[in-house]
């Protein structure tokens, strides 16, 4: 089956359009890094060299997959081939495709001379950059310390892949009816004694095959990855000819949850029926998984690195789709807001939009539990009934904030117990304060950058340098203004949690004053995307699936203030759809399967628009009648609205509550002087001069933009250090004359 290069000139004139750079995902092959497809690249006089598996200045583990375009009449036979002056020529053929293609190996580190000659000596060049297969590659220098899983060969975790292979037998578990390929689990099978009860699929190319799955599990970017796909081990594949069931799509799953380890984990299962039945390829790197490693830029660049790999292993790309729920639906919304071309479609479930504007409702959490979990804090006579605790918190189940606060853990606490870090190398301010610091701000420090010295606390001072900054901020927040407003709350209340919310200070320890973000690290989150403002998504299709939430922490409000976000950006949210269903946090039993196929067929579309549009418009276009909105029983069938409206609660936060906008991105906001008139009670006096002094430089005014606030600067590159700068323009093929 051949690619097609539909996607290439909209990623490029998406890339023109951001700023005038050319991002990753416009390279010189088009789609890159992104899906992979084969691209347009401005033609030299006799011939082009194309590198297909990645931008060439990102490759990495000494290999790339090569094409030589060649005009028509050209003898390709008479092309030689060389690497930093090496014949390479074997490496090349005119392949079963119709295309000169090669594997190129043995590449040297750093930069690399792929010359395409002619026998009088004219032709094409690139300069391909070579980078560690155990990374770094644009995240910046890598988290220290880190520890490699058993049977690592080096530092860098690096091992030999391994191969195994499963399949689906045609016959029916124990229990089961015999009902085709689907009935059963996978089971392992060796090729060497191969069962007689394998089950045969149709992918949707319409190839019928043996449904035999080849799993490879390795280490990319020091970490695990698996890639798995529907192989016959008795047939050959190669990149530039892979075996006809193939459909040139790759799913890529995700984990769950927000942390940061120290430590080679595991990748996600890739084992997904409904994708490899149908042809797909299902990758996943241990790195993506959000609670594995919270941090927007390495999980990017691991997934740069593992497509690489399924590129050159596999073929082409015709496009990607992401899946997963909680951490798994973060990684999706905000990489392909800060890398956009790694996805061409997501389906985030029980959604989060992005860790630090979650991180606000989370520390919220923490400290009005403080507060109302300990009443010697509350003044004498001020009580709290449920209803006023509701109004301050923004959801009516008191549980919630108990399961988000416990259940995940508390990543501003650096004295934390630290995945893959001894307890003795922890942090600790009087015994060791240079030991590893186990915080999401500290584990981000490429793009934060680090305290400056006017801002040293004594630990700091006696290592001699600075800890990350924080874009942690909750100064001039009103806790409770909207049940003020509304009555719910009255005088005292309102003034009571608001004197006595506090904040937690750098350490994580409660602070009775409110708490103010390292300067510059604000607009940081934002420009790299770690705030996620969805400025970049609306370039590929977003289904959300929701379902209602028991006090879980997976709040249904995070689609609305993803959806306030494109609102605010794009005019629009038309490329986004939210399916909803009584199922808790999922929606529907069917949906993950579901949103994939609908996702395929929307991208199916776009990829046959041929029409000189911009991406945008097309992915609008080219959005199936049928696909809409949905509301179903739990069980896939479609039931009117209204049955969600009464089941799956849109509930709120306590920034929301305290005037924050819906968009739920202000991280910190500009203030305006406290008055009175503001307030639809009567404070006495002592009440508001607690007031004064609770909020001294003024309370938010959200009638403003955030303070700090910048969009999301597409493929930052934090080589070169923290804040990052974008990727230039990626490297071209020149003509040798």
């Amino acid at each position: 089956m051949k690619t097609s290069n539909h996607w290439a000139p909209h990623l490029r004139a998406l890339c023109l359009g951001l700023g005038g750079v050319l991002l990753a995902a416009c390279g010189n092959s088009g789609l890159a890094v992104g899906p992979g497809l084969p691209g347009g690249t401005p033609g030299v006089d006799a011939l082009t060299v194309k590198v297909l598996s990645n931008r060439a200045d990102l490759i990495s583990g000494n290999d790339a997959l090569v094409e030589v375009a060649l005009p028509p009449g050209l003898d390709a036979s008479t092309i030689r081939m060389v690497l930093d002056g090496r014949d390479i020529s074997s490496a090349f053929a005119l392949r079963e495709n119709g295309r000169y293609m090669g594997l190129v190996t043995g590449m040297s580190l750093g930069a690399n001379r792929l010359q395409a000659l002619l026998p009088n000596g004219s032709g094409s060049e690139i300069t391909i950059q070579n980078h560690p297969v155990g990374g770094p590659v644009f995240s910046g220098p890598q988290i220290m310390p880190w520890t490699c899983a058993v049977g690592a060969l080096d530092a860098q975790c690096n091992r030999n892949a391994v191969v195994s292979y499963q399949y689906k037998s045609r016959l029916a578990p124990p229990g089961g009816s015999a009902a085709g390929a689907n009935v059963s689990s996978f089971r392992p099978y060796d090729p060497e004694n191969p069962p007689n009860d394998v089950a045969t699929i149709t992918t949707d190319n319409g190839t019928t095959v043996p449904y035999i799955v080849r799993v490879e599990t390795g280490a990319i970017d020091r970490d695990e990855y698996r890639i798995a796909v529907v192989y016959d081990p008795s047939q050959p594949w190669e990149p530039w000819a892979p075996q006809p069931q193939f459909n040139h799509k790759l799913l890529i799953t995700h984990g769950a949850s927000c942390d940061t380890a120290y430590e080679q984990g595991s990748a996600s299962n890739v084992m997904n029926d409904s994708a490899l039945s149908r042809g797909f390829a299902v990758m996943s790197n241990a790195l993506n998984n959000s609670g594995h490693n919270c941090q927007v830029a390495v999980q990017a660049e691991s997934m740069v690195m593992t497509k690489e790999r399924v590129v050159e292993s596999l073929g082409e790309l015709r496009y990607t789709i992401g899946t997963g729920c909680s951490g798994g639906a973060l990684a999706q919304q905000w990489m392909a807001n800060a890398y956009p071309g790694l996805y061409q479609a997501i389906s985030p479930a029980c959604s989060f939009t992005d860790a630090w504007s979650s991180a606000q409702q989370y520390v919220d959490y923490v400290l009005l539990r403080g507060y109302f979990e300990d009443p010697s804090r509350w003044a004498p006579g001020v009580v709290w009934a449920p209803t006023g605790i509701e109004a301050v918190y923004g959801h009516p189940n008191p549980v919630n904030p108990i399961t988000f606060t416990e259940v995940i853990p508390n990543s501003g606490n650096p004295t934390r117990s630290c995945p893959g870090v001894a307890a003795e190398d922890v942090y600790d301010a009087e015994s060791n304060p240079g030991g590893v610091r186990c915080t999401l701000q500290d584990y981000t420090v490429n793009i934060f950058g680090r305290r400056t010295p006017d801002r040293w606390t004594p630990q700091e001072k006696q290592i001699g340098r600075g800890f990350a900054n924080r874009p942690f901020d909750n100064v001039g927040i009103q806790y409770g203004l909207a049940g003020l407003m509304a009555g719910t709350l009255s005088a005292a209340q309102f003034v009571d949690v608001n004197a006595k919310a506090g904040s937690l200070d750098y350490h994580g320890f409660f602070d009775t004053a409110r708490s103010e973000a390292d300067p510059g690290s604000i607009t940081n989150a934002f420009r790299s995307g770690s705030a996620n403002v969805g400025n970049n998504l609306d370039q590929l299709p977003i289904i959300d699936l929701r379902g209602p939430d028991p006090g879980a922490f997976h709040d249904a409000y995070r689609a609305y203030a993803m959806r306030a976000r494109l609102d605010r950006e794009h005019g629009h949210h038309d490329n986004q759809l939210i399916w909803r269903g009584p199922v808790a946090l999922f929606g529907d039993v069917t949906f993950a399967d579901a949103a994939v196929l609908a996702l395929d067929s929307w991208l199916t579309n776009i990829e046959a628009d041929l029409r000189p549009l911009p991406l945008a418009d097309k992915v609008l276009a080219n959005k199936p009648a049928a696909l809409v909105e949905r509301c179903t029983n739990g069980a896939g069938t479609d039931v009117p609205a209204a049955s969600c409206d009464a089941i799956v609660q849109a509930y709120s936060s306590p920034r929301i509550e305290a005037g924050m906008p819906l968009t739920d991105d202000v991280l910190k906001c500009q203030l305006k002087p406290l008055a009175r008139a503001d307030y639809p009670v009567s404070f006495t006096d002592a009440q508001w001069a607690t007031l004064q002094a609770t909020f001294p430089t003024g309370v938010c005014d959200y009638s403003k933009p955030a303070d700090g606030f910048a969009k999301t600067v597409p493929w930052l590159d934090y080589s070169a250090g923290p804040g990052g700068v974008p990727l230039g323009a990626p490297p071209v093929a020149t003509a040798i004359r």
